[in-house]
């Protein structure tokens, strides 16, 4: 059994994986336009209000795209646990340790003493994937950015959470639960959005910056990789669609006030109406 742990679910006797993910370049463009909403908004650009829900459509992407994977994998049973793991540190590792040392020589010359040991104390956050945990005792919009340098990490923390568990969920909901795995992400979505909304009236800081009530929004994008979503059939429909859905989510970031769900059901939408890897097109219908 090569690569560590390898799960195999005699290939055989399956057709074409469902779930092969050709390059998508709509996808990059959404991510392109997600991840310059949150820069523009924390350099304080004017009119960006609502820059802040980049994340939220950055969460549902990678939702989308690691199902996509690890489900083809494991429909062709030739699923690596180590090779998973593997392949996200080789992307992330080499520029997340790059900023955090350019990070540390800057704050060794700009931070007061104090705000030196709260860095220290985020710098070993960031490096165990825990800043998020560190920083939900913060507050996200009111925090003096100067003093908090790696505050942003928080969403990477999140992902990188999402990435050591949600493998291990799937090859459990694979292997004792066949296609009904769908069914056990649809319950991690719901019961995800529940807590984020209770939260929310609770905590609204810990809600927004812990894994358990952010789940919602990455199994939304696993939801429309598995394509449980109806699909749209005229070809017109689809690219009126699909622009408006652009519309929205870019909108939603000069406007604060926004709903988080315009930019995610834009992706959503935008997501399911492309052309899948099954070459059907979806449209989520459902109203978060």
């Amino acid at each position: 059994m090569r690569h560590g742990a390898t799960i195999r679910f005699n290939p055989d006797s399956r057709p074409p994986s469902q779930f092969a993910l050709p390059y998508r370049r709509d996808i990059d463009g959404l991510r392109a336009i997600a991840v310059l909403a949150v820069v523009a908004f924390h350099a304080g650009l004017g009119g960006v209000q609502g820059g802040f829900v980049g994340v939220d459509v950055f969460f549902v992407i990678s939702g989308y795209l690691i199902t996509s994977l690890i489900a083809g994998e494991m429909e062709e049973g030739d699923f690596s646990l180590a090779r998973f793991y593997e392949r996200r540190i080789r992307r992330i590792f080499p520029a997340l340790f790059a900023l955090l040392a350019a990070c540390t020589a800057l704050a060794l010359l700009l931070l007061a003493p104090e705000d030196m040991l709260d860095f220290g104390r985020s710098l070993g956050a960031t490096a165990l994937f825990s800043s998020n945990f560190y920083f939900s005792v913060t507050d996200y919009f009111d925090a003096p950015l100067d003093t908090y340098p790696l505050l942003h990490t928080w969403s990477l923390a999140v992902e990188e959470q999402f990435y050591i568990a949600f493998p291990l969920i799937l090859m459990l909901a694979f292997r004792f639960g066949g296609k009904r795995w769908v069914g056990l992400i649809a319950a991690l979505f719901l019961l995800s959005l529940a807590a984020s909304i209770w939260a929310t009236t609770v905590d609204a800081v810990a809600a927004f910056y812990l894994t358990p009530t952010r789940a919602w929004e990455l199994m939304l994008g696993a939801l429309l990789a598995a394509g449980v979503f109806p699909k749209v059939k005229t070809p017109l429909l689809r690219e009126v669609v699909k622009k408006k859905c652009l519309q929205y989510s870019i909108a939603s970031a000069f406007r604060g006030a926004f709903s988080a769900s315009i930019p995610i059901n834009g992706f959503a939408i935008k997501s399911g109406v492309s052309s899948m890897p099954t070459k059907r097109s979806y449209i989520a219908t459902t109203i978060i």
